[in-house]
């Protein structure tokens, strides 16, 4: 195995989601596992989560068709919702493994029935099970939440479907301020009642992502969705820490060469680094291939052997360097690059905030050429 490695803590993603399902008490949750579970890799994270048994996630939610085959591969028995539009080249996906579509427009519709022509043909009274998505005002996807109502109750006259569920996402639902997630909220709740007034089953109500779990309980519905809680991180530093959450992965490797440099050398690609005095630098197998970013060059650091050293020159494809100064760091000691080491601690808010991103792209940045390592 490369001596660079991502270790996955199973005990931690259990007790993660344990305490979300504290949290929200008897609401259902729909575990998202989307992008390799945020990088973690989905088949060690759902065989974990559905070894809770009877507190596993009653739902998962993924982004793309092909994510829903790779869990029903791997045995996944709950119901699998996709969370993306489809196109006329993947509806047999959702019909050969199971998957509930989301749909939001007539186009959808259509799809679906050509995909299910010859499968409701030869079962009589089969029904395609949709959840549909009322755009509140992320304005990404979603039917407008001002034409939802017409949408819903056409589709409930078309005895081809059956809408399982219905749901909203939130976009600021990270923030301390509230205001437009109150006002999606209200404008779902204005159709959910009218829907209401018209007798019409939309089955199961989901809005919640990690940040209205963590903060909006009257979002919960009868199913929320967490995501990155689940990996142990707050959406953001602005919600709360209503439930204690603790970071599943480490990234860790080791010194793979030790030398030393006179004042005025340059380290890496550009010479961005140029030592002030004699310094002893080492060189660390990961690089930008790995998904550590280059724009971490001369920002980020690691732990070793109980200290922080800092990154020196431009990180390259394949390997970064570290200026460990006149410390006695020999060629295989640890390195840890994202996680806990001696009471420090190094997590992906870091490197976010030196690359203005969100811990999730950093998560899902650690590439497949990194092997996972499962702990219990």
């Amino acid at each position: 195995m490369r001596p660079t490695y991502a270790v996955i803590n199973l005990k931690k993603l259990k007790k993660n989601f344990l305490n979300i399902r504290e949290k929200v008490g008897i609401t259902k949750i729909m575990a998202v596992i989307k992008a390799d579970a945020y990088g973690h890799g989905v088949e060690e994270v759902v065989k974990t989560l559905n070894s809770l048994k009877d507190k596993r996630p009653e739902y998962y939610a993924v982004a793309i068709p092909d994510e829903g085959v790779e869990f029903r591969r791997i045995k996944v028995e709950q119901p699998i919702l996709v969370l993306e539009p489809f196109d006329v080249m993947q509806v047999h996906k959702l019909i050969e493994n199971e998957l509930i579509a989301t749909v939001f427009t007539d186009r959808h519709l259509g799809i679906l029935l050509e995909g299910t022509k010859k499968h409701r043909l030869e079962n009589p009274g089969y029904r395609i099970k949709v959840h549909v998505k009322i755009d509140t005002g992320m304005n990404r996807i979603g039917i407008r939440f001002d034409e939802a109502l017409g949408f819903i109750r056409n589709l409930n006259n078309d005895k081809n479907f059956l809408i399982e569920g219905v749901y909203t996402h939130f976009a600021t639902s990270d923030e301390k301020n509230k205001d437009f997630s109150m006002l999606q909220l209200g404008r779902f709740n204005s159709i959910l009642a009218e829907l209401k007034k018209d007798k019409i089953n939309i089955g199961i109500i989901h809005t919640a992502n990690s940040g209205a779990i963590l903060d909006i309980p009257d979002s919960y519905f009868n199913m929320v969705r967490p995501g990155i809680a689940m990996y142990g991180y707050y959406p953001s530093k602005e919600t709360s820490e209503s439930i204690k959450l603790d970071p599943v992965m480490s990234l860790i490797s080791e010194v793979s060469s030790v030398k030393t440099i006179e004042a005025g050398e340059t380290v890496s690609y550009g010479r961005t680094f140029k030592a002030s005095r004699r310094t002893k630098i080492i060189s660390v197998p990961i690089g930008y291939a790995d998904g550590f970013s280059r724009g971490l060059s001369n920002k980020a650091r690691a732990i070793i052997n109980g200290k922080l050293y800092p990154q020196i020159g431009n990180v390259t494809m394949d390997r970064t360097m570290f200026n460990v100064f006149d410390d006695d760091i020999k060629v295989g000691d640890k390195v840890t690059l994202l996680g806990k080491e001696a009471g420090l601690e190094i997590s992906a808010y870091d490197w976010a905030e030196i690359l203005n991103t969100i811990p999730y792209e950093v998560m899902c940045g650690i590439s497949k050429r990194v092997p996972r390592v499962y702990v219990n």
